[in-house]
């Protein structure tokens, strides 16, 4: 988002403007190696290298422009204000490398002993891996797929680095002579070694520069990798070269493949998982000696579970987020399945909410009975996926199919007075194939009721609403239980009078001994000033034989 010149780096804008110029980067990395090694590249296509060159630059003073408008957060908050975002962009260490790598170092093509092969100039562009590294991160994180882009990611890597290893063997061999021994590009079968002034005559078809690439390629992905086969050393120069090339193929290569088996594991961690909880149960099954039949249906669960990734616990995987966006995400992916329940219609944002939050799903397996008549309702079910049959005692007769989109057992969870059936389930529902059914519990449901007492007095009504409409409502019982419920309210009321009566007695009381506490305080501290009086008057005549203190009365006892 742009505001102001001022560039949020959350934005796609800003992820697109760095896979831009990360183009920019992979192209310096990738040509400017090559077109110094091989000459004759450089040289026959110079204008055009000259204006991918002014494109890049372009891009890379550009790229200064955006990170001095880049904001950022201070005290959750973002800084809108260009001077702070200039000041904080000029006092990182990154800017430098900014300046360093946008130098106009291309003017040295003007001088003629740099046009030839001029391109080492620009190696000052190589600065700038860090937007890569950056658009890296950023990718990582808002792919769907981040095991795989990593994968690529490596594969880049490794590409780069045979790359350039090739162009540096290609660089020696002609430093060496083209042809001087038998290590030095082109192959030869014979290990002698030329002087300078005997240069190896080798075929057209070797003086090309695709066989030169591919050959310096190749080379390098086979020392690098260390699989060998490759032309023995000859000079010390050669020897140390190979030498450190299989230092460096060693250490990096091991490092990626560490990298690439971590990531395999983390592919496979999931399956790994499943997999553990599936031998533990066979492994339980085995021990307590369960039939073979049923050992296959719970085999033939576990294989539904996984392929249709219904093995994934949405609680302990959202468990990470703000309650805030756990209820966006649960609207989004519930909300339709929700509104389909008729008592739940128009119903407040905030129970909906509370209740989506609360869904939990259950996958059934072919034969399984959802319910049974008779059972005590405590869940209701939506189904999501698959098909039930609504069948009789004897499981044969099919009396309705409830496909995506069903609901039942709802009424089952208000506990109305005067349902005849008694909340008990009225009908046998069986899946006919794997069922995934939403199912929200009868405690969850009034846990969230709580909340809203208008929303659950409309739900009761509409719960008599549907019994009234199937015949399965006892009015005379619904008289009974609201007459009870206003008795108990008048009850209610009673008492709340009669504890106000008693509050206000208490205070009353209350106050009446505060009062007489203090007039009690008073008199003792009147009496106590009269006896000090008398005792000084005594002591000054000398006649303390005939001093009478006055007996203070006793305390009034407090009110009962």
């Amino acid at each position: 988002r742009v505001s102001n010149f001022v560039l949020d780096p959350a934005s796609p804008w800003y992820h697109r403007w760095l896979a831009l110029l990360s183009l920019a980067v992979s192209y310096n990395y990738i040509f400017i190696v090559l077109r110094g090694v091989f000459n004759r590249v450089q040289q026959s296509h110079f204008y055009l290298w000259l204006g991918l060159d002014c494109v890049c630059d372009c891009l890379y003073l550009a790229d200064i422009y955006v990170g001095a408008h880049t904001g950022y957060l201070e005290e959750g908050l973002p800084v809108t204000d260009p001077h702070r975002l200039l000041r904080r962009y000029l006092s990182q260490p990154s800017t430098k490398l900014d300046v360093l790598s946008s130098l106009p170092t291309d003017l040295l093509y003007l001088s003629p002993s740099v046009t030839t092969a001029g391109v080492w100039v620009r190696f000052n562009r190589l600065l700038k891996v860090r937007r890569v590294l950056e658009f890296f991160d950023r990718t990582e994180t808002r792919t769907s797929w981040p095991n795989l882009f990593r994968v690529l990611q490596l594969v880049l890597y490794i590409l780069v680095i045979i790359h350039w290893n090739a162009c540096l063997f290609f660089a020696i061999s002609k430093a060496l002579g083209l042809g001087s021994d038998a290590w030095v590009y082109p192959p030869r079968d014979d290990a002698c070694q030329l002087s300078p002034a005997e240069p190896y005559n080798y075929s057209s078809e070797w003086d090309q520069f695709h066989r030169e690439y591919i050959y310096s390629f190749y080379w390098s992905a086979l020392t690098l990798t260390t699989i060998g086969e490759t032309p023995h050393p000859v000079l010390d120069l050669e020897y140390a070269f190979v030498t450190a090339d299989f230092l460096v193929g060693v250490l990096v290569f091991a490092t990626i493949v560490g990298n690439v088996g971590s990531m395999i594991a983390n592919m496979n961690a999931a399956r790994s998982e499943f997999q553990q909880k599936m031998d533990g149960v066979k492994r339980y099954m085995e021990f307590r000696r369960v039939g073979k039949q049923l050992e296959h249906r719970v085999i033939r669960w576990f294989d539904y579970h996984w392929c249709n990734k219904q093995s994934l616990d949405e609680s302990a995987i959202l468990a990470s987020l703000p309650d805030k966006l756990r209820a966006e995400i649960a609207i989004h992916v519930h909300f339709d399945t929700l509104r389909r329940v008729s008592i739940f219609r128009d119903c407040e944002p905030g129970l909906l909410i509370e209740l989506l939050l609360k869904l939990r799903l259950q996958v059934f397996s072919p034969g399984d009975y959802i319910c049974r008549q008779g059972d005590i309702g405590k869940e209701m079910y939506i189904v999501k996926r698959g098909r039930l049959s609504v069948v009789a005692g004897d499981g044969r007769t099919v009396f309705a199919t409830l496909k995506e989109g069903c609901v039942f057992g709802e009424v089952s969870l208000l506990n109305i007075p005067g349902n005849k059936t008694g909340n008990r389930r009225t009908a046998n529902v069986r899946s006919q194939g794997y069922s995934d059914l939403f199912c929200l519990s009868k405690r969850d449901l009034w846990a969230a009721l709580d909340e809203y007492p208008e929303a659950r007095d409309k739900l009761v009504q509409r719960g008599r609403d549907v019994l009234r409409k199937d015949n399965l409502l006892d009015e005379a019982a619904v008289a009974r239980a609201e007459e009870a419920q206003e008795t108990q309210a008048e009850q209610l009321a009673r008492l709340a009078d009669n504890v106000g009566c008693l509050q206000a007695r208490l205070a009353r009381l209350t106050a009446e001994f505060g009062s007489s506490q203090a007039k009690l305080k008073r008199r003792v501290a009147r009496l106590e000033t009269a006896a000090a009086a008398e005792v000084s008057s005594a002591s000054s005549t000398g006649d303390l034989d005939r001093l009478s203190l006055p007996t203070p009365p006793p305390p009034p006892m407090p009110p009962q």
